[in-house]
């Protein structure tokens, strides 16, 4: 496992073109599933468009693809999904949908239009990169868990939840890369009383 670039979020950005209107939307796409409900999504909003062209590449970086959308082949989702592996982002699906204004753009035009599109929607979303994070549990006394907190801010790990009953019961998680560390600083400190368990590994949004 290892860290990739993907959209922080849903967005959207919209320009004219020759009194033609391009909307760019994009949004983080984890699976072809999510990726096409994400285009028919913006299919059902923009039924009236012209063109709701496409694209999407998934987080392993090879799955991918594309859709013209009717206009002329190579002028519309291809440059969409250049755009994207341009940015060196993955796990992304964008949208762009147009509204014809009666002016032909030409195909240098339309390659043009639409990669600005894909371009606006992914400035719109913003870039977060997503590393792969260990989640940990522990089982602490009281008088241990201030000086844990101090431990977590070190190593940058996230408290995710924690639960008072007799004990002290604490799930974080942090970059694969600071566990062993982390996991023996705890050990230390604690003089071997608390011992981190290893709940998995998830991918997490790095600041």
């Amino acid at each position: 496992m290892k860290a990739y670039r993907t959209v922080k979020q849903p967005a959207s950005d919209r320009f004219v073109e020759k009194k033609s209107e391009f909307i760019g939307y994009a949004a983080p796409a984890e699976s072809v599933e999510s990726a096409m409900q994400f285009v028919a999504e913006i299919k059902k909003k923009h039924r009236d468009a012209t063109h709701n062209v496409w694209a999407y590449l998934l987080p392993d970086g090879i799955t991918k693809r594309f859709s013209d959308d009717g206009e002329p082949s190579g002028t519309a989702g291809m440059p969409v999904l250049e755009v994207i592996e341009k940015a060196q982002v993955v796990g992304v699906c964008v949208v762009v949908t147009r509204y014809f204004g009666g002016i032909l753009l030409g195909a240098g035009g339309l390659v043009r239009a639409y990669a600005h599109g894909c371009k606006i929607a992914l400035d719109a979303a913003g870039v977060v990169t997503m590393q792969p994070c260990d989640v940990l549990q522990m089982k602490l006394d009281y008088a241990f868990y201030d000086r844990l907190r101090i431990l977590m801010a070190q190593y940058g790990a996230v408290e995710e939840s924690s639960q008072f009953a007799q004990d002290v019961t604490v799930r974080c998680r942090l970059a694969c890369e600071k566990t062993d560390a982390f996991c023996a600083a705890v050990c230390e400190h604690s003089g071997g009383k608390c011992l981190p368990k290893n709940d998995g590994t998830v991918f997490a949004a790095v600041d």
